[in-house]
């Protein structure tokens, strides 16, 4: 077998302690980190765990996150984020987060995701850790439960499917809309279970945060995992998270691999991609801006682990800036985090969009998870989340159209779908 890794193939084989793996080779992982929510974790887990009279083999690899259910609103919501806290209190979890916002961007935020670890979570969005050259995918209650007893996970190692951005991105254009590309382009099942690594000078060029927004979508792509090489942006991150100082060196794709059977590349051009739009009711749907123009919305939603970060509310307030909505349009705004949240207050970001006329929610999952303010009925919506499914944002007769931050905020403004780019033309007057 040559030498020749892929970034996959390294990350899983540190992992399982080999000097170098296979595509289709199974192989028996040690985890450096499990991550799950109060959805996913303590309710399934701990009657699960008793039941086997098992405990957890190291709660300083855990990290738990309530991020679903909470600001609590019914007895319901109320009775799972006790069971997530009385559980993490009865066995001393050291990592708890409990209302700080959503998991995918709180855990990497809080420095526990590095480059070379191998981890896992109970969400399907869990690839958002392979931005930080981390081998990190979502899995099921009843496997989670083999790790949190075992440390151990097993794996069929990937082929590797290399997603290169050559040139730079248009001002207006994102990750979210190489993404909607994408997914437009191969289908949610376009990454047949397999390791994406996206890459490129466009990619190269991109900031953490933005990074994250493809590692994250690679689940809508169908992959296990998405990954980006970590590199000098990548290390900057994890010194301002206060992260220990990783070592990347290797941790690329080999040149050789590239061409090897365990390995496929397709070519973009960065600098010819539009602004994006998915409409109803998948992210598959995607196409570009001009194809949806005009429609008219009701709702525009920027919230999310892929659409409300620090740097997706600085797009919405780049475009909203000194300008109010349309009328009888609803703006929606639900930071990712309570870090995000306030270094946007801090920058005058936040402001400006409630000046514009935005309504503030709290930092958790939210709509996107079906919870707290949802769509309405027949509601037609332009949003920045990762998924439009029917009824997944509240009604099933809602009409979710999948966007930028930049789209969705030029939309609220307009009160059609509108192209980013004619709006930050203009000067607000």
């Amino acid at each position: 077998m040559s030498g020749a890794q892929t970034l996959a193939q390294k990350l899983i084989a540190r992992a399982a302690g080999k000097t170098q793996v296979t595509p289709g080779e199974i192989v028996n992982c040690r985890v450096d980190l499990a991550m799950f929510h109060d959805s996913s974790g303590p309710r399934r887990l701990k009657p699960m765990l008793e039941a086997l009279g098992a405990s957890i083999w190291d709660p300083s690899r855990i990290v738990l996150v309530m991020d679903h259910y909470v600001p609590e609103r019914d007895e319901e919501s109320r009775r799972i984020v006790r069971i997530a806290r009385d559980w993490a209190r009865d066995q001393a979890l050291p990592h708890v987060y409990d209302s700080q916002g959503i998991c995918h961007v709180v855990v990497p935020q809080r420095g526990h995701i590095r480059p070379g670890m191998f981890c896992v979570g109970g969400d399907s969005h869990s690839p958002t850790g392979g931005a930080f050259g981390a081998y990190m995918f979502g899995i099921g209650s009843t496997e989670m439960l083999g790790v949190v007893v075992t440390g151990e996970i097993w794996l069929r190692v990937p082929r590797t499917i290399r997603m290169q951005w050559d040139g730079r991105l248009a001002a207006g254009v994102v990750a979210k809309d190489m993404m909607l590309h994408m997914i437009g382009r191969f289908g949610m099942n376009g990454g047949q279970y397999q390791a994406l690594e996206f890459c490129g000078d466009a990619v190269q060029a991109l900031s953490m945060a933005e990074r994250m927004t493809l590692a994250n979508m690679s689940a809508e792509l169908g992959a296990q995992a998405g990954l980006v090489a970590p590199d000098e942006t990548t290390q900057q991150w994890l010194a301002a998270t206060g992260a220990p100082v990783a070592d990347i060196s290797g941790l690329h794709t080999d040149m050789q691999a590239m061409a090897g059977p365990g390995c496929e590349t397709h070519r973009f051009d960065a600098a010819a991609l539009e602004p994006h739009v998915a409409a109803p009711h998948s992210p598959a749907t995607a196409t570009g801006i001009g194809h949806h123009a005009g429609v008219a919305v009701d709702v525009a939603y920027i919230g999310a682990c892929t659409g409300a970060k620090l740097d997706d509310l600085r797009a919405a307030a780049q475009v909203l800036r000194g300008r109010r909505v349309a009328k009888g349009v609803r703006l929606m705004v639900a930071p990712a985090s309570l870090n995000d949240q306030e270094a946007a207050r801090g920058e005058g970001v936040l402001q400006a969009l409630l000046d514009a006329g935005a309504e503030l929610f709290p930092t958790a999952c939210g709509a996107c998870a079906g919870y707290g303010e949802t769509m309405a009925d027949n509601a037609t919506v332009i949003s920045s989340t990762a998924r439009n499914f029917k009824g997944r944002m509240g009604s099933p007769t809602a009409q979710v159209y999948l966007a930028s931050p930049y789209t969705v905020a030029a939309s609220a403004l307009r009160g059609v779908i509108t192209d980013p780019r004619e709006l930050m033309q203009e000067r607000p007057e």
